[in-house]
């Protein structure tokens, strides 16, 4: 048996290399003529689409504009970034704190737009990192992360963060089941001490701010994507597993055995009562809550130790089970509410579920076994039909809105449009290469709007010069407006975007922040006005309350800063106009610059190595004069009578005449 599946797999191989293997493909045939023109944006217009990319290995997300391709920008999440200093400034720092320590990088797997009544709404962008189970929400008034929210006692959170059509909860699942709690037993005895976990996140209708409201205990598979009920089915989650088989080595055979895997159906509303009506067990456990204060734009860690946990053998008819067909790669859930797509990738056909079916089967209690007190539904009697052969490598489907679904096809490399009430397939496209997921505007909402589709392709090979062995990943814009698909653009990515959403620009642009108004500036260190520029030291410790403005900084010297000092540059960007941000950086810096937005307060932490006189400077053009807006720190040995001294244009100060000042003020 297990030479028939390596034969199958070496099959499979040949495929790919045939696709791939030979050259430049000829695409004359794919592209049409006007492709160029239905993907210009002229000069000075706007995209129509937003089109958010998760970053893979970088850990971040990227803004593309649509239908242009143009990156826009490339927001930090889970990774520091130097451009403007995310994870470096003293603020940020905070944002990387977990239950193992400091961790500053992730692989960002899922993006999530918030929802109302089952459209996207523009307010937060969800993502989770698959390494370090966490969550993170953006802000899409200011496109910066505000908070990350760690999920406790899983293992790897690939299946995550899926929200339901209002926005109640962001639902995950563990992508490797493990012992909980964790214990130091043998991998052999996998199917005795390992188990999975489906976790609900609430979110707060107002702030954003995410909590983790309870869990539900699995079975110990691997839990693979999810789509949450829209209309009808709102209130229902449908997560699809792999490795039923629960196997732990050899995955690749031994996770294959069975012909079907399961989807997990969880009826959420029902998990609310059992929870109001105490059935939940409270477990201590760690994990951190990192959230962004608004007014200080300083992060806040604070350590959680307590969760709730559900069991379903103690919660009848919350949780069950249907067979999809194996190594399925998540499920999706058309614009109404009724039906449901399992993809098996091993599956030359693709299962399509009636919701309706599927609540008849419970009701008539038509059961074709249990596990762990999880009941499984009859397959046959869930199901709305099979669409046949309709591609080779079945990943991921979206929705136009018009009664139609598109579905990417991994190893024979197109996109398939098919209706998904009569199951035919009304058209294919060939995408280059190996697309993964692929992205409509709206096209998992209850309201898609189907005019484009974006494939995100994982090998290049041919389609743009070379830049060594690794390539940029390559995303294909599809013209899906009319009765067939056409190809219209090719635009590369930064890092492996597994997954993207897109949403009419119309839903954030009114809302985008310009800037912040400094007299909403709470940072306890920001200095709202040249005259509160200052330098007070503590001990060894000395703080440089600093302003930036076209085109100085103050202050713009300093003295008396000696060996063995640790300084806290606190500079406020006292700007009140969009898009003029100033920069700081320090001679010897070893963490980053600072990048700091109108009316914002950004700290940098430095340590002086050596005596002498450095520079620092504004490190973002600002205006005619931005090379001028420089000053010097003066560093002196540490048994020094130096005093500390600072001023704008050699008007020095001392910390005497501050303090005395000060003292005079009642500060």
């Amino acid at each position: 048996m297990k030479n028939v599946k390596l034969i199958s797999l070496m099959s499979i191989s040949v495929v790919m290399l045939l696709l791939f293997g030979c050259g430049k493909k000829d695409v004359s045939n794919v592209v049409e003529g006007n492709a160029a023109e239905q993907a210009y944006v002229a000069p000075g217009e706007y995209d129509e689409f937003y089109a958010f990319m998760s970053g893979g290995y970088s850990g971040q997300i990227t803004a593309y504009g649509l239908p242009s391709g143009r990156l826009l920008k490339e927001i930090p999440v889970f990774s520091k970034y130097p451009e403007n200093g995310y994870g470096y400034s003293e603020e940020t720092k905070g944002f990387f704190k977990t239950s193992y320590g400091h961790v500053p990088w992730d692989d960002s797997h899922h993006i999530e737009l918030s929802q109302t009544d089952g459209e996207f709404d523009g307010r937060w962008l969800f993502v989770n990192g698959n390494n370090t189970p966490r969550i993170a929400r953006v802000d899409l008034k200011t496109f910066e992360t505000v908070e990350i929210l760690e999920i406790p006692d899983v293992a790897g959170l690939h299946c995550a963060p899926f929200i339901t059509e209002n926005s109640e909860y962001l639902v995950s699942g563990t992508r490797f089941s493990v012992p909980i709690p964790q214990k130091d037993v043998s991998i052999s005895t996998y199917k005795e001490n390992f188990s999975g976990l489906i976790n609900y996140v609430s979110v707060d209708q107002e702030s954003g701010e995410m909590d983790l409201a309870f869990q539900i205990e699995m079975p110990g598979f691997n839990y693979d994507l999810a789509r949450n009920g829209k209309g009808k089915s709102h209130g229902w989650s449908f997560l699809t597993t792999y490795n039923s088989e629960q196997a732990y080595t050899l995955l690749e055979v031994n996770a294959s055995q069975k012909d079907k895997d399961l989807l997990a159906i969880v009826n959420w509303k029902k998990a609310e009562e059992y929870l109001k009506a105490g059935k939940g067990k409270e477990r201590t456990t760690s994990y951190y809550h990192n959230l962004m204060d608004e007014g200080s734009g300083i992060v806040e860690s604070k350590e959680m130790t307590k969760t709730t946990i559900l069991d379903p053998k103690d919660c009848p008819d919350m949780v069950y089970f249907i067979p999809v067909p194996k190594s399925p790669h998540g499920c999706d859930v058309d614009p109404t509410g009724e039906y449901i797509v399992g993809n098996g990738k091993l599956s030359a056909d693709m299962s399509i579920y009636s919701f309706d079916k599927i609540m008849a089967a419970i009701e008539a209690k038509d059961f074709a076994g249990e596990i762990d007190g999880i009941q499984i539904i009859n397959y046959e009697s869930g199901l709305h039909g099979i669409l046949k052969k309709p591609g080779l490598g079945p990943l991921h489907t979206e929705f136009d809105g018009k009664g139609n679904a598109y579905t990417t096809f991994f190893i024979s490399s197109e996109v398939v449009k098919w209706d998904v009430q009569k199951l035919e397939v009304l058209d294919r496209q060939s995408t280059f290469y190996s697309p993964g997921h692929l992205v409509i505007p709206g096209g998992e909402t209850r309201k898609p709007y189907g005019k484009y589709l974006v494939a995100m392709n994982k090998i290049t090979k041919d389609r743009y010069l070379p830049t060594g062995p690794e390539l940029a990943h390559s995303a294909q814009l599809f013209d899906i407006s009319g009765d067939k698909m056409k190809l219209i653009l090719d635009f590369p990515t930064k890092g492996e975007p597994h997954y993207a959403q897109s949403i009419p620009a119309s839903k954030i642009q009114p809302n985008s922040k310009k800037f912040f108004p400094i007299e909403e500036n709470e940072h306890p260190h920001a200095a709202k006005g040249e005259g509160q520029a200052k330098v007070i030291r503590d001990g060894n410790i000395v703080r440089v309350y600093m302003t930036t403005i076209r085109s100085h900084l103050a202050p713009d010297n300093i003295e008396g800063i000696k060996m063995g000092d640790t300084v806290y540059f606190h500079v406020t960007n006292l700007e009140q106009d969009w898009d003029v941000p100033h920069g700081f950086a320090v001679q010897g810096a070893n963490n980053a610059e600072l990048l700091i937005m109108p009316g914002q307060t950004r700290t940098l932490k430095w340590v002086p190595n050596r005596v002498g006189v450095l520079a620092y400077y504004c490190t973002d053009f600002c205006s005619a004069l931005h090379q001028e807006m420089s000053g010097y720190v003066r560093v002196s040995p540490a048994n020094s009578d130096v005093k500390l001294m600072w001023g704008l244009n050699n008007e020095n100060q001392d910390e005497e005449t501050l303090r005395e000042m000060l003292k005079q003020q009642g500060k």
